[in-house]
């Protein structure tokens, strides 16, 4: 298949030429940086009482003074649901005062 020649397209490549069927849903993680811990606390409250399937963990980072929350998700990873989450994400954790910092998913052989 083909994607668009950009960060996520490489990676979805990337991740159907290591054998994931990307037209089956699978969990992707979205993660997100905060300076406060109150702000990823609240960020992970607001999307734990949302109707956003998701589950969050909230954890210091390896940077210190910064603070992860780590949202998974199972969806079809398609490059347009990507986007999606990824723009939603990152709306998200500017109204808390942090940021989106990509997305991944665990894939073992």
């Amino acid at each position: 298949m083909s994607y668009p020649n950009d960060e996520h397209g490489q990676v979805l490549a990337e991740m159907e030429q290591a054998g994931i069927d990307l037209s089956k849903p699978i969990v992707v993680e979205f993660f997100q940086l905060f300076e406060q811990e109150d702000n990823a606390n609240a960020l992970a409250k607001h999307i734990e009482e949302s109707e956003m399937q998701a589950t969050v963990t909230v954890h210091p980072d390896k940077s210190p003074g910064v603070w992860d929350v780590d949202c998974r998700l199972e969806m079809i990873p398609s490059y347009d649901n990507i986007v999606e989450m990824e723009q939603t994400f990152e709306k998200l954790a500017r109204q808390f005062d942090g940021y989106n910092d990509g997305w991944g998913v665990h894939f073992e052989d």
